[in-house]
């Protein structure tokens, strides 16, 4: 049943979190307002991997197809020594992984997978999309929350109300401040690197169709093709105490050379290939359990943000916007039983994300003695080994 002409969820912050909330929403039949501070719908970033759980949700919500049609479908996952160029272990992502998990594995430019669910969001009348509004305070007011919002002339502040407020609205979320309160985030210590080149800026002996990490003491490096092979994504990490806000700043190179001195010839070639890199510095949070107020929620990064050695963020995000959905739609009339229905669905699993994360970054980082038991844990691994390794994560949702 539409509900048109109820008060709508409000949802702060237009990226991967905040569309998918409100697609899944508006599926429900529930009206929804999206406010996002650029003056424009777009993500910023490169490459993303999809995981056999987002492609379940995104099948509930009819975007798997569309997804999928720009996406590259990658023969295997494949850890390489970056000092040795000794193949660590390899997981092939064919015929017995989908026979495992029941959905494909795949990469995809952030771009194209927020363009489908912004044309799915563009194309229902349940969604009202309104960029160039950034949201400044909330307060609840007789069970519905009023927002104050400025556009991009800041002397400009207008107020409006809705039936909740979901906080979309990233690592550094105004609503998780108001909500729970624990300050900035947690700086890993780790610093990225990222860049995109079109597959003819790729030497043929240094393409490869899977994707590919290289690691080494202290830094790990990451390629793999994007948007059905046209373009190549790279993604050089390391350990680094300087700190800047937000993941699109230009980077400096010759930090980069100094992490990498010594490294395999394979992947210094590739890095000389790159003219301007954009770096982010990496964050997350610990783990909790309440993310919820009455009727403000929170969802994605700004619930739980997380390193991305996983690569589950835009994933769990997804995965949140189905389940708050699902919540919303069972208890409708107590928004604030639906909100902590729906935390206490996700937490566990979520937090469990945040920490695993975590521990694979260590694993990629490996050196010395440390790396070389890496080498011979992974090395020894069957196919099969490794996918129950990653079952509880994969085989969910």
């Amino acid at each position: 049943m539409k509900r048109r002409d109820e008060l709508p969820f409000l949802i702060a912050g237009g990226g991967i979190g905040g569309l998918a909330a409100a697609l899944a929403l508006a599926r429900k039949g529930f009206p929804v307002r999206v406010l996002e501070q650029s003056t424009e719908f777009r993500e910023v970033g490169a490459g993303i991997q999809l995981g056999p759980n987002v492609f379940r949700v995104l099948d509930k919500l009819g975007l798997k197809e569309q997804v999928l049609a720009d996406a590259w479908r990658p023969a295997a996952q494949e850890m390489r020594c970056a000092l040795s160029g000794e193949s660590v272990t390899r997981i092939p992502l064919g015929n017995a992984f989908f026979a495992k998990f029941g959905e494909p594995y795949a990469v995809t430019h952030r771009h194209d997978l927020h363009r489908a669910f912004l044309d799915a969001a563009r194309e229902s009348d349940l969604i009202y999309l309104e960029p160039g509004t950034r949201v400044v305070d909330f307060v609840e007011d007789s069970g519905l929350v009023e927002v104050a919002l400025e556009g991009p002339d800041t002397s400009s502040r207008k107020t409006i109300k809705g039936r909740a407020l979901i906080g979309c609205d990233g690592m550094w979320s105004l609503a998780r401040e108001k909500i729970v309160g624990d300050g900035p985030p947690r700086v890993s210590g780790h610093i990225a690197y990222r860049a995109v080149l079109k597959r003819n800026e790729v030497p043929d002996d240094l393409w490869s169709p899977d994707v590919v990490l290289w690691a080494g003491p202290r830094t790990h490096f990451v390629h793999y093709p994007l948007r059905r092979g046209e373009l190549y994504n790279l993604v050089a990490v390391f350990h680094s105490d300087r700190y800047v806000e937000g993941w699109n700043a230009e980077a400096d190179a010759s930090e980069l050379w100094t992490h990498f001195k010594g490294q395999r010839p394979e992947v210094l070639r590739m890095l000389e290939r790159i003219e301007t890199w954009r770096m982010w510095v990496l964050c997350d949070r610990e783990p909790i359990k309440e993310w919820s107020n009455g009727s403000v929620t929170l969802l994605g990064d700004a619930a739980h943000p997380m390193l991305q050695y996983l690569a589950q963020g835009a994933c769990m995000a997804t995965e949140d916007a189905y389940w708050l959905a699902e919540k919303v739609a069972a208890q409708s009339g107590d928004l604030p039983a639906a909100f902590r229905a729906y935390q206490e669905q996700r937490y566990l699993r979520t937090g469990r994300v945040q920490i695993m994360a975590r521990v694979y970054g260590e694993f990629y980082h490996a050196r010395g003695v440390t790396a070389e038991l890496r080498n011979q844990m992974l090395g020894s691994r069957t196919p099969e080994d490794a996918y129950e390794g990653i079952a509880w994560l994969y085989g969910g949702m």
